[in-house]
C-alpha cells in the first residue's frame, strides 16, 4: 500500500504539472472502488480549474473552484500522468482529461481505492473528520503524544498507526521511527516517558521527511513519480543483522502487521 512519504510525494509531482490546468473531459470505466464512484464528475468537473493539491493523512485532495475532489490509492492504485490518449488497460478505471493535454489516469487491479466529491469544508467529510494530526505539523510533538497515550495499554506501534491518533503513519516508518527512538514496539503507550514520547515523535517525522527527500520504500515502474527504494532498518529484516548493533533483528506480529525490532537497541 502507499504510505504518506508515496503519497507526498505523487502530490507535489501532481502539483508541478496540474495546478493551474483546466478539466477537459471525465471518463468512467468503474461504478464502484472501495465507495461507489460520483458518476455526476463527469458533468462537474469539465471546466474547473485545478487551483491546488493538498494531502490529509494518505488522502490527495484537489481544490476545483466549487469542490474538492478527495483521492485515496487504496493497496494497489497508482496515477499515470500521461499525454494524448493511449489506450487504457484492464485496470485503467478513471482518466482525468485536461485541456494542456494532460490525461491523469487512474490504475488500480483491486478497486480498493477512492474517489469522492466534496463541497464545502473537506475536513468536515466523514473519511476525513476524524483523522488525527499530520506528523510533519507543529501539532504533532511529544507532549501531544505523551498526552494521548495516558493509561493506554495498547501497544505503541499500533497506536501510532492508529490514524484517529496521527495521520498516516503506516507499518514500515512505524516499524522504523520506533527503531529510531529506540523504543520496543511492543511496549504498553501509557508506559512511555515524556523524553521517549519526545523522541519518538521526532524519530517519526525525521523518519517520512528523510523517506520523501531520499526516496521511499515503494517502487513502482510508471509514468507519474519515480519511486526509489530506500535503504530500511528493521522493515523487511527479521532474522537479519541490527545495523547498529550486528545482533539478530527479531520478527514478530502486532495487530495483523509483521514487525521486527532489536531486542539489545530497543527497550
Amino acid at each position: 500500500m502507499p504510505e504518506l512519504p508515496e503519497v507526498e510525494v505523487t502530490r507535489r509531482r501532481l502539483e508541478r504539472e496540474l495546478v493551474g490546468c483546466r478539466f477537459k473531459q471525465v471518463l468512467l470505466r468503474v461504478e464502484k472502488l472501495r465507495i461507489p464512484v460520483p458518476e455526476e464528475l463527469s458533468q462537474i468537473l469539465p471546466g474547473l480549474t485545478v487551483r491546488s493539491i493538498e494531502r490529509r493523512g494518505k488522502y490527495l485532495l484537489f481544490d476545483c473552484e466549487r469542490g474538492w475532489l478527495l483521492l485515496h490509492l487504496g493497496m494497489t492504485g497508482f496515477l499515470r500522468l500521461l499525454r494524448g490518449s493511449p489506450p487504457p488497460g484492464k485496470h485503467d478505471h478513471i482518466d482525468f482529461i485536461f485541456d494542456d493535454g494532460h490525461l491523469l489516469r487512474f490504475h488500480d487491479p483491486r478497486k480498493f481505492g477512492t474517489i469522492a466529491w466534496i463541497y464545502g469544508d473537506p475536513r468536515l467529510y466523514p473519511l476525513l473528520a476524524g483523522i488525527g494530526p499530520e506528523p510533519l505539523s507543529d501539532t504533532f510533538d511529544g507532549l501531544y503524544l505523551f498526552g494521548v497515550s495516558r493509561k493506554r495499554k495498547v501497544a505503541i506501534k499500533q497506536l501510532i498507526m492508529n490514524s484517529s491518533v496521527v495521520a498516516g503513519v503506516g507499518n514500515i516508518y512505524a516499524n522504523e521511527a520506533l527503531f529510531r527512538a529506540r523504543i520496543r514496539p511492543d511496549r504498553a503507550a501509557g508506559s512511555l516517558t515524556v523524553q521517549e514520547c519526545a523522541n519518538l515523535a521526532a524519530a517519526i517525522r525525521e523518519e517520512l521527511e528523510r523517506s520523501i527527500s531520499e526516496g521511499n520504500a515503494c517502487v513502482v515502474a510508471e509514468e507519474t513519480v519515480a519511486y526509489y527504494p530506500q535503504a530500511l532498518n528493521v522493515y523487511g529484516r527479521g532474522g537479519k543483522l541490527c545495523t547498529t548493533c550486528a545482533e539478530l533483528l527479531e520478527e514478530m506480529r502486532l495487530g495483523g502487521r509483521s514487525t521486527v525490532f532489536c531486542r539489545s537497541c530497543q527497550e
